[in-house]
């Protein structure tokens, strides 16, 4: 069977919570400051306005009141995407969605989280090492299920509700899961993508224990991809999610936005936080995606990069690209230097970031410090965008999304 049968998987909406604010919101304030926890490192924390929406959501239900973080962000964000996608969601106490054709369509939800349920598990932990019990709610508010199945509960049911996590590239896992049940017939409606609500003091510790933390001052960007150099590496949070339909392909529309493809790739290095100079797995993600989709890598206009800032990992990015794309290398780019790293949620915070790009017709912004990434500008707005993402453990995958002409 060749993609020009399958069905389109078309994006109709998506949400999203960052350090840039809801939706992207152009008034954020400048991202980086200091962690709350006043171990002198910069972190990329929600501004006033996101915080005061998640803690309206918080109250919104009193089983609400005791989630997670990461589960409050993916549900803040999975409203977004279901509104934007014109999915109406009863305002009772009874939330349902309901599809715009006379027939219910069967919906799916699958939401990565690298940590999952970090604050409420850390401080239950701390609760037990100081009472020596546990309290009753402390197991169903941190397992990993209790993420997808909230959003599944908010969105009045669901054919399945998949949590899971592939560490930093769980959330374009989640996506391609969408991508196989939407063409597969399982679904006709899917909500997919990812949440890290990670600025604890234990996640903060351990990652300034991989040695990796950027030492440079909150207030002069932190986080600096591409630029070469000691590791800048800065801890963020946030959530995105998309509304996914399958749709026969000659039903497209100019301006529709496509998920045209995920690939996977895995490399084994002996150790879970190391990896290989070239990027096997990069190279493997990017390779599988192109062919999947049917493209050549002249075919590609943008690139949004994992590119997390560090010496490592950036320059492995870099060697792949080099390997699959030689003289077709497109334009580059990265979001970390303005959302920070949020780890199992940052590959759907990319391809949110790209969508808004693709819908706006812009260019992304040139990073304010001497960067590699600046040495390959958009000239002008894209029509296709791929977006890698890679964690520890040698996942990678990348994503394909296109503005139909």
């Amino acid at each position: 069977m060749t993609n020009s049968v399958l069905p389109a998987v078309v994006i109709r909406g998506w949400g999203s919570a960052s350090a840039l604010g809801v939706a992207f919101d152009a008034a954020a304030p400048y991202p980086f400051g200091p962690d709350a926890h006043h171990a002198g490192l910069a972190v990329a924390a929600l501004p006033p306005a996101a915080e005061a929406a998640v803690e309206a959501l918080r109250r919104s239900r009193p089983a609400y009141r005791a989630l997670d973080r990461s589960v409050l962000l993916a549900l803040l964000t999975a409203r977004q995407a279901v509104a934007q996608a014109g999915w109406s969601v009863a305002a009772d106490s009874t939330p349902a969605l309901l599809p715009a054709a006379a027939e219910p369509a069967t919906l799916a939800v699958s939401i990565g989280s690298s940590r999952g349920a970090t604050e409420r598990l850390e401080a239950f932990h701390a609760e037990f090492l100081r009472t020596g019990s546990a309290a009753p709610a402390a197991s169903p508010l941190t397992t990993l299920g209790n993420v997808a199945s909230w959003v599944a509960d908010e969105l009045g049911g669901a054919q399945a509700a998949i949590s899971h996590s592939s560490t930093c590239s769980t959330a374009l896992q989640a996506l391609g899961n969408a991508v196989a049940w939407l063409r597969a017939g399982l679904a006709q409606r899917f909500v997919a993508g990812g949440t890290e609500a990670p600025l604890t003091a234990f996640s903060l510790a351990q990652m300034q224990a991989v040695g990796i933390y950027s030492t440079l001052p909150a207030a002069d960007w932190p986080c600096r991809p591409g630029a070469g150099g000691a590791s800048t590496f800065v801890l963020g949070e946030g959530a995105a999610v998309l509304a996914l339909e399958a749709v026969p392909a000659e039903q497209l529309r100019p301006g529709d936005l496509v998920l045209e493809s995920v690939g996977f790739g895995f490399e084994a290095t002996g150790t879970k936080t190391g990896l290989t100079p070239d990027g096997r797995h990069f190279q493997q993600a990017m390779r599988q995606a192109l062919q999947l989709a049917g493209l050549a890598p002249a075919d590609i206009d943008l690139a949004v990069l994992h590119s997390p800032g560090t010496r490592a990992g950036d320059a492995a990015e870099q060697a792949a690209l080099a390997a699959v794309f030689g003289a077709d290398l497109p334009a580059c780019t990265s979001n970390k230097w303005l959302l920070g790293h949020t780890l199992g949620a940052s590959g759907a915070l990319s391809v949110a970031w790209a969508l808004e790009l693709l819908r706006r017709q812009e260019l992304p912004p040139a990073l304010p410090f001497a960067s590699w990434l600046n040495e390959h500008p958009l000239r002008r707005p894209a029509r296709r965008v791929f977006i890698n993402a890679a964690g520890f453990g040698g996942n990678a995958a990348c994503a394909l999304v296109r503005r139909v002409a």
